[in-house]
């Protein structure tokens, strides 16, 4: 009764050990037992020995009366099967330390002890309880196959030949049948107790599958927001750096950006953190944009100075759903924003075309820059998140530079 991967049950059988075989528990909570140790007995396994051992004795008392009753049996046999019988009986508190060991042993003693008889049937049924059926099979079958040559040897005076044949060997069948259910029935409780443990495991990786993938969505949201809202901050403090004679106009619109910009990317980043503390989703907190925002995002890059033109060819973005808008509002964000980090000064174009049933396309182009433009770096991490994000929506991005030196994305989503 052996089952592979056991783990150790732990506050299973807390407080209501004694209620449970040794065995059973062995094999449920292997943790248990120190190696090289037997499992101790419990209190179930104290009082079911006592009940074996007293019902061997009971057995033996009776078949001792029986047997001195016979006239024609020597003195010595009598005391040797009584002598045999008080053995067997003190020998049924090994049974579980070796049941294979003590069925064997009880062969040739039940042929020589009528008092052992009680004994030998315990022997059995512990032997279909804790072994395979093979032991069984061939111990049980050399037990049956000498009942006949037993009852030879030893007539019972009150029955027949062959019906104190057939009597022993129902008996034995129905002892040896009460045994193999009670194993099946053990191994019933530890194979719904692994399938249990099993399913807890499951559980619990698939709720760590899902935080580890919530966490990605939100990794891939705070970055695609900051990202934008700070290279905004950046734009509008160079601009404040190599031009401090500019007027006074323009520096205030100037701060008012970059602090506009720096509340929303505290608020931004207040949210995400939130939604991790709280277990909330990504749609909790404030809208989340879709692309009737691009027009917003739009203007944002054109007041950090920008060069940016729309081509929306939706007649209504409030039809496209939400989780779609969501993700091309996002794309022309993060491209908008690799744009000013990798092609400063090069005019960017965004075009959103698309109808229910064909899809909505978004592409998002730019020229080669003007001079060289120092590696960023990180570069790359925008776009792999990108292509993560239309690929959970169930559409495609890809990416490259264009013939003339620039570079292109474009993305297909499903709408309807």
């Amino acid at each position: 009764m052996r089952t592979e991967g056991s783990q150790s049950t732990g506050p299973a059988f807390e407080g209501r050990r004694w209620l449970f075989p040794s065995a059973v528990i062995h094999e449920l909570d292997p943790g248990a037992v120190r190696p090289g140790h037997r499992p101790r007995r419990t209190a179930r396994d104290w009082l079911v020995d006592c009940t074996f051992f007293l019902v061997a004795v009971g057995f033996a008392v009776l078949a001792a009366e029986a047997v001195s009753r016979e006239e024609d049996l020597p003195d010595g046999l009598v005391l040797l099967d009584q002598w045999l019988g008080a053995l067997a009986c003190v020998a049924v508190w090994l049974r579980r330390r070796r049941p294979v060991g003590l069925a064997i042993a009880m062969i040739p003693v039940g042929l020589l002890s009528m008092t052992s008889g009680g004994a030998g049937l315990i022997a059995v049924f512990t032997l279909a309880v804790h072994r395979p059926f093979r032991y069984v099979a061939w111990i049980g079958g050399v037990w049956l196959a000498l009942q006949p040559l037993y009852y030879w040897l030893r007539p019972d005076p009150d029955l027949p030949y062959l019906v104190a044949v057939a009597f022993s060997v129902l008996f034995t069948v129905a002892v040896i049948t009460c045994g193999l259910l009670v194993r099946s029935r053990r191994q019933l409780v530890v194979t719904l107790q692994d399938r249990a443990r099993r399913a807890e495991t499951e559980a619990g990786l698939r709720a760590e599958r899902a935080q580890r993938l919530a966490r990605e969505a939100i990794a891939r949201e705070m970055h695609d927001v900051l990202a934008h809202r700070l290279t905004l901050l950046s734009v509008h403090a160079g601009a404040l750096e190599f031009r401090p004679d500019a007027p006074r106009d323009e520096i205030a619109r100037a701060a008012g950006v970059i602090r506009e910009s720096a509340h929303d990317a505290l608020q931004d980043l207040r949210e995400i953190i939130g939604v991790l503390r709280a277990g909330e989703s990504d749609d909790a907190g404030r809208p989340q944009p879709t692309l009737a925002a691009l027009d917003t995002l739009v203007a944002e890059s054109r007041e950090a100075g920008m060069k940016v033109t729309l081509a929306q060819q939706i007649t209504d973005p409030a039809d496209v759903p939400a989780s779609v808008g969501r993700t091309a509002y996002r794309i022309a964000q993060e491209c908008l924003t690799n744009a000013r980090k990798h092609a400063p000064g090069a005019e960017v174009t965004v075009t959103v075309t698309g109808t229910p049933g064909d899809g909505l396309t978004v592409a998002v182009r730019n020229p080669a820059p003007d001079g060289e433009v120092p590696p960023v770096p990180g570069s790359g991490q925008g776009l792999i998140g990108l292509t993560e994000r239309a690929t959970l929506t169930g559409g495609d991005l890809r990416h490259g530079p264009t013939p003339e030196g620039g570079f292109e994305v474009r993305a297909w989503l499903p709408w309807g």
